[in-house]
């Protein structure tokens, strides 16, 4: 078993390091918020003051934060990571960055012996609960290969992608398809309440056809419920839409359909509702619809 840090432990970064507990490996943990750290000390975990102190004692270190800006932070700023770096470290990323940050970060900590993994995760606080996330991954194979025993224990769909930025390429393809699908759904949810029709039956109905998806599986009954509380908050959303965006403009690429899905979610942000659920774009469509879902049409 290893001794691992764990730093961001938000709705994901949390469960996720339970899980690395319940496998058995020595966890050490930080957090901007001291609240889950102690949370997690009274469980077994190490408490540390910054990312140097975490580095500084472990074989692998893991990040889970909001965005680009604050994993160049936790890594290369004062008290960051590579102030901890020593051999034998290796550096995992689970937050949704930006592939050319990551394969930034990877050449930064290089520089000092320790390889770095993007690896970006899928299955939103169910999957992060219950250790069945999908892990993708970019950086060197054998240091993805020492971490496998980590990933295994926090998912159970790991794939190695390819070097260094290939985990967040992957991460932009998932969350092209998902912003589409949650969008989707809730046009045809809009859509069948306004024209008078039990959106429950056709749910039940059309998520046993070609229509069967991810959201259609797990969505619906907490929508019809108003549970709007989140999973994958719509903040998150919007800014990984925004990393796809920049991407597909990077590499020459349109992507119209998923441009139309991160105006719909900047504009459920900018109605005062980033911290619900990405399933909750459907109140941006209700409102141009003027119906509710789950209410008589």
């Amino acid at each position: 078993m290893a001794k691992v840090g764990y730093i961001g432990l938000g709705i994901m970064g949390a469960s996720m390091a339970r899980n690395l507990m319940k496998a058995g490996h020595t966890l050490v943990v930080h957090n901007r918020s001291r609240a889950i750290v102690d949370r997690l000390a009274a469980e077994g975990a190490i408490p540390a003051f910054s990312p140097r102190e975490v580095a500084e004692q472990v074989e692998f270190v893991c990040t889970n934060l909001p965005d680009s800006p604050d994993v160049e932070q936790v890594v290369l700023g004062p008290e960051g990571i590579i102030e901890g770096a020593h051999d034998g470290l290796v550096y995992i990323d689970n937050s949704t960055i930006k592939p050319e940050t990551a394969r930034d970060l990877a050449e930064r900590l290089a520089e000092r012996g320790v390889p770095a993994l993007d690896a970006p995760v899928s299955g939103g606080d169910i999957g992060a609960r219950d250790g069945t996330l999908t892990i993708m991954v970019g950086g060197p194979y054998d240091a993805f290969e020492r971490a496998l025993p980590l990933f295994e224990a926090m998912g159970r769909t790991v794939t190695w992608i390819g070097e260094s930025g290939a985990g967040q390429i992957a991460k932009v393809a998932n969350q092209i398809i998902v912003a589409g699908t949650m969008v989707a759904m809730a046009e045809a949810l809009v859509l069948v309440q306004k024209a008078g029709v039990d959106p429950v039956r056709v749910v039940q109905t059309i998520s046993r056809g070609a229509a069967q998806c991810w959201a259609l599986d797990n969505k619906p009954p907490k929508l019809f419920r108003r549970d709007l509380s989140p999973g994958f908050k719509a903040y998150m959303q919007a800014k990984d839409l925004k990393i796809v965006m920049d991407t597909g403009r990077a590499h020459h690429v349109p992507l119209p359909l998923t441009a139309v899905a991160h105006q719909l979610y900047e504009a459920m942000v900018a109605m005062g509702n980033g911290e619900l659920d990405n399933s909750a774009v459907i109140t941006v469509l209700e409102a141009l619809a003027g119906v509710q879902v789950g209410s008589e049409g």
